[in-house]
């Protein structure tokens, strides 16, 4: 028997997309502070701690801050939202990526029943689901992966939705297979797969070739999400740019600082 709510829901879009959830009655979806696009009157939006899931049932006051303060270590807010059907009949909610690209609908079932992803993935999910952090324990992913130190761990049996830049590909590695990519275009990965960032191997392609220093190695078994365009490198042509100009063009520079590019530049 399934713990997290069972929703039903459509994408719509192409490069620019949405996920709209349709829920019966008492069904709720849990999603990241400021990703709703619109919802039906019935719809009855709450802030919570943490992840909204009821695994923590039971925990005292301290420890569901202290469970809700370790989102602060993967850069998110204490708290998330809730949305919950307390109409007649199904009514809808929807959510937006904050930056062009796609949605990917995982159930988690079929991942095992975990999923690890990029920190800034993460969209919404079916009520039940836990948002959790998860350590890279290899020292060199760690210090040099991109993303830093911490991801997101998905932990649960229903349906979660991430945003990625540009095309998706899923890709499955077998046993013993290995694959080397971006650091930055990696969007999450399900638990088995073995996460390390190397060296790159030839240093004066890394150097003058712009391919950067270091990329990250996966080894199956397990799925694997890419994305091929992760929003920074955008941001870093438009702050490049931008930068070139030497502040000769006022509203550039306003622009730039209004959207909040410098922010942005962290890591792929």
């Amino acid at each position: 028997m399934r713990r997290a709510h069972e929703i039903d829901f459509q994408v719509f879009g192409d490069d620019m997309q949405f996920v709209e959830i349709s829920l019966d009655p008492g069904e709720t979806v849990v999603a990241e502070a400021g990703g709703m696009m619109y919802m039906d009157s019935a719809i009855q939006s709450d802030t919570v701690f943490g992840d909204g899931s009821d695994r923590d049932k039971g925990k005292g006051f301290m420890d569901k801050v202290m469970g809700a303060g370790k989102r602060v270590l993967t850069g998110e807010s204490l708290f998330m939202t809730t949305f919950t059907n307390r109409g007649s009949g199904k009514k809808a909610v929807a959510f937006a990526a904050p930056y062009p690209g796609k949605i990917i609908s995982l159930d988690l079932d079929d991942c095992g029943g975990q999923l690890i992803c990029q920190r800034d993935a993460f969209l919404c999910a079916a009520k039940g689901i836990a948002i959790e952090i998860a350590f890279q324990k290899k020292l060199g992913a760690g210090l040099f992966g991109g993303e830093g130190f911490i991801m997101q761990r998905l932990v649960g049996d229903g349906l979660a939705f991430l945003h990625a830049g540009g095309t998706i590909i899923k890709k499955e590695l077998e046993a013993g297979e290995v694959l080397k990519l971006d650091t930055g275009c990696l969007v999450a990965m399900t638990a088995g797969i073995d996460y390390d960032v190397t060296f790159a191997s030839n240093l004066q392609s890394a150097i003058f070739g712009g391919e950067g220093l270091f990329l990250a190695t996966l080894g199956g078994p397990g799925h694997v999400w890419l994305q091929s365009l992760p929003f920074s490198r955008v941001a870093n042509r438009i702050f490049a740019v931008g930068k070139k100009s030497g502040g000769k063009n006022k509203g550039e520079s306003n622009l730039l600082g209004g959207i909040g590019l410098k922010n942005l530049l962290g890591g792929d």
